[in-house]
């Protein structure tokens, strides 16, 4: 085996088409493969959230144009943030700095935009439509990954970047398992338009807002507005190097993201139906409806005018965190190894980590500065530390088992958070605290010291 490999992806994901950069730019061969059929595939339009190590991440591992590309093709940025009651009254709300850069602040992209984002470049890279089957290891160290029509790739190592539902970790780590949460997600997108515009207060238009009801219930408020129009071209105030990334970016051929507003309510998964995971569309809006009868008028008309082709229901699982195993030449990132719940907003941001070190590491191998062996168990051994703290720390802001999903203790938590939080809007100095926990980045992870 040769101590530069020839890298095997399984998966085009966030995690794993931001790695395949980093590799590509650091001339070590890499082959991707992919399910979706098509770059197009897939639900991938909804908002992802990019912290600043997410962005720290990106930038490590994308050529510096297309990194610019990604800045330029971010939806704008939040206002305010807010906690509200499902009657649309306020509960907390704060006005959010500027940024003062690019990279340190919070940004929302599109799924389907940075998806895009990601494949370009890398053309010669992916191949779509190869369902992986299962892994061969060989004597002589290297490893075939089989696919569902026939065909193979051998290589010196495999990365599982396959999410979830990962066939990789199945016959890796078969004792990896993934379990329910306990909730339940339905999420939707509504086209902005004059009527919708104006079904949401202007700190809710121009925020990112939760909505705290009884039952556990929950809901949350994205408005997604990009620099294009519905065309593909920049809008006016667009200019200057921006309007010419987005006009001049081939991504913008396979990507169909406007405007919109998200929303996803969640709630336990007891408070549904039983076959809650099979409607879909018309049907699934309706029930939610059904589950809303006293929230706010505007908020059930959102949940009426969304695109029901848009609307489906989300098992939320969680990873069972595992000790460290001894380190292979097979080796995983993102939701292939350590599933969250949205809980925390860092899933994607904790695969790009995963894609950074994992990138760096094997750059080392190539500069001599590394053995294989010793830089797949360094990254093992750091993302199993940062990426089951990141499991657990998610399941504990979003989980079945929360006192809020009680019939009775619920709501008296719900009425003592409403209350403090009230007390915390009202007094400047507790204001202020809260304010610098909120925008501190998520995570305690230092990336920048690593990239």
């Amino acid at each position: 085996m040769s101590e530069t490999p020839h890298v095997i992806v399984i998966g085009a994901g966030t995690g794993g088409m931001c790695f395949a950069h980093g590799l590509k730019r650091a001339g070590i061969r890499v082959s991707v493969y992919e399910a979706d059929r098509t770059r197009k595939d897939g639900l991938y339009g909804y908002r992802v959230g990019i912290d600043p190590h997410g962005t720290r991440a990106l930038q490590a591992c994308l050529p510096p144009e297309l990194f610019e590309t990604f800045l330029a093709t971010c939806a704008r940025q939040p206002r305010y943030f807010s906690m509200l009651t499902e009657k649309d009254k306020e509960i907390f709300t704060l006005d959010l700095p500027p940024d003062a850069n690019q990279i340190d602040s919070e940004k929302s992209v599109s799924r389907m935009t940075l998806r895009q984002v990601l494949l370009t470049g890398l053309e010669d890279v992916v191949e779509f439509g190869k369902r992986f089957t299962h892994y061969e290891k060989h004597d002589d160290g290297r490893v075939t990954a089989y696919f569902q029509d026939g065909t193979s790739a051998t290589g010196d190592m495999l990365v599982a970047a396959d999410g979830p539902g990962s066939r990789v970790r199945r016959q890796y780590l078969p004792h990896a398992e993934l379990v329910p949460a306990g909730v339940i997600s339905v999420a939707g997108k509504v086209a902005i338009d004059e009527r919708t515009r104006h079904l949401l207060s202007e700190r809710v238009f121009y925020g990112l807002s939760l909505v705290f009801a009884p039952k556990g219930f929950f809901n949350i408020f994205h408005v997604m507005e990009f620099p294009w129009n519905k065309d593909g071209k920049a809008k006016e105030g667009i200019g200057g190097n921006e309007k010419e990334l987005i006009e001049n970016w081939p991504g913008m051929l396979y990507d169909n993201t406007q405007d919109y507003i998200n929303w996803g309510f969640a709630a336990a998964t007891d408070k549904y139906p039983k076959d809650i995971l099979k409607v879909r569309g018309q049907e699934l809006m309706d029930l939610i409806l059904g589950m809303t009868e006293d929230w706010h008028p505007n908020y059930r008309e959102l949940i009426r005018l969304t695109d029901p082709s848009t609307c489906f229901p989300i098992n939320i699982m969680t990873s069972k965190p595992i000790p460290l195993w001894e380190p292979t030449n097979i080796t995983l990132i993102g939701d292939a190894i350590h599933t969250m719940t949205p809980g925390r907003g860092v899933g994607a941001n904790t695969a790009l980590r995963d894609a950074a070190l994992l990138a760096k590491n094997l750059t080392a191998v190539r500069d001599g500065e590394m053995k294989l062996m010793e830089a797949i168990h360094d990254y093992e051994a750091q993302m199993v530390e940062y990426g089951f703290a990141a499991v657990k720390d998610s399941l504990k802001q979003q989980g079945g088992d929360s006192i809020m999903h009680k019939p009775v203790l619920g709501r008296i938590a719900l009425a003592g958070m409403r209350a403090s939080m009230r007390t915390v809007n009202a007094v400047p100095f507790l204001k202020k605290q809260f304010a610098k926990g909120l925008l501190a980045p998520r995570g305690n992870e230092q990336i920048a010291e690593q990239l």
